[in-house]
């Protein structure tokens, strides 16, 4: 996976950029600025609107039957129970109290259906809208979100990711996920650790470098690199850095989130949103459960089950649940049926139906949409195809979601091939 990202475009010891990265990343920047054009129009009025949205990912695909569609009492169903939620009628699995306790304000997609089981393409599917084909790298959503609302103008970066994921594709560098390993403090080479004096030497000396590049016929390259130099320096000095720490929030809100790397991330994410950052991805890794599957639910679900609530909580009591998208899901489901692997079993992959969760952003809350039959083996009801989801995104997200983008070599290509928007969805 290609994950660059604004700030990994150091100098070296000596100043410099070597030709290859220069080269590489200005290319890369040069394709985002191809793009850029085509939003200027309409650019402005998203703005205006305020929208984010933040993607909880569960990276190796959480069970459908341990999560949000359980089935006690059958052949398939195990040891998870149901419990009842806020809402009268919807009941999931007994690991999620605190997600049960906020139904109201959380729709369900119980019919979800993909068509990639392994676990690298389905992540790419489930963040991109596309399947892996061809050579060509189509960009996370968060890029696109970045590209079509974002502030290009921005002191800090309109993506930003806790935890490594998918890269802004042929859209380029300056969309980019910013990422970050360790919610609550800044990468070190966002602080400048040098003098004053050597770092104006540094920048000197990269100034020469971009001259003889231009003067070799590089011009539009060094252009394009000198706008991410200077992003790199404004975000440098930008007091909205405060939002990537806790600098300022109570202690009874941290731990409020949960003092998990997931739920200190979510608190971040919130941070970010109240700054203006359209788009955080927050990681949570080890749903993969071949084993153990409802052991190590027990284990993995109580730092989501809490971060994710108190999100759902904040956010509404900020006021600003109404335009942030809030999405929880992985890149497939499990298999219905618990395997037999020694020592203890668990489930294996399967795509043929999962689900997840939505909030926020026009979503009707208190609702699932979809079913599966009693074993949780087929859907019977309402199947949501993976481009359903990517339009409904882009309806709460109020981008369009059949506007053309164009590859480094001018191909255009829908930003999502086909579906519809998923019905009942909205209010």
């Amino acid at each position: 996976m290609h994950t660059d990202a604004l700030l990994h475009l150091n100098l070296n010891r000596r100043g410099n950029v070597s030709r290859r990265n220069f080269l590489q990343s200005a290319a890369l920047g040069i394709a985002g600025s191809s793009i850029l054009t085509q939003f200027q129009l309409n650019a402005a009025e998203l703005k205006k609107e305020g929208r984010s949205c933040i993607l909880v990912w569960l990276a190796g695909a959480p069970s459908q039957m341990e999560t949000w569609d359980p089935k006690p009492g059958t052949p398939n169903g195990g040891e998870t129970k149901k419990i009842s939620t806020q809402t009268p009628g919807i009941e999931i699995a007994h690991y999620w109290p605190k997600i049960a306790s906020v139904m109201n304000d959380i729709a369900l997609v119980r019919s979800m259906t993909g068509k990639e089981a392994a676990h690298e393409r389905g992540t790419y599917h489930l963040h991109t809208g596309h399947r892996m084909m061809g050579i060509e790298r189509f960009p996370h959503f968060g890029s696109v979100v970045a590209q079509e609302i974002g502030d290009p103008q921005s002191d800090i970066p309109n993506f930003v990711s806790i935890g490594q994921t998918l890269s802004s594709g042929f859209l380029g560098v300056q969309v980019a996920p910013f990422i970050i390993n360790r919610p609550g403090q800044l990468p070190a080479n966002v602080f400048n650790n040098t003098a004053d004096s050597r770092q104006k030497r540094r920048l000197a000396l990269l100034s020469q470098q971009e001259k003889d590049f231009a003067d070799a016929g590089a011009a539009s390259l060094v252009k394009e690199q000198s706008k991410l130099y200077q992003k790199a320096h404004s975000m440098m000095k930008s007091p909205r850095l405060k939002a990537f720490k806790f600098e300022g929030e109570p202690q009874a809100m941290q731990e409020a989130y949960g003092k998990s790397q997931l739920g200190q991330g979510l608190l971040v994410a919130r941070r970010l949103v109240e700054v203006g950052v359209p788009f955080v991805e927050v990681r949570s890794g080890g749903w993969d459960m071949h084993n153990s599957v409802f052991k190590n639910m027990e284990r993995r679900a109580p730092d989501v089950d809490q971060g994710l609530s108190q999100l759902l909580i904040d956010l509404k009591q900020r006021g600003l649940l109404e335009k942030t998208l809030v999405i929880c899901m992985g890149e497939f489901g499990r298999t219905p049926k618990i395997n037999a692997r020694p020592p203890v079993p668990g489930r294996d992959h399967w795509v043929r139906n999962f689900n997840l969760l939505m909030a926020g952003a026009g979503i009707k809350g208190g609702q699932a949409i979809g079913k599966t039959d009693a074993n949780g083996q087929e859907i019977v009801d309402t199947p949501v195809q993976v481009d359903d989801l990517f339009r409904s995104m882009c309806k709460a997200m109020q981008i369009n979601a059949d506007m053309e983008l164009h590859t480094p070599i001018g191909r255009p290509v829908k930003l999502v091939e086909s579906g519809e928007v998923i019905k009942g969805l909205f209010s």
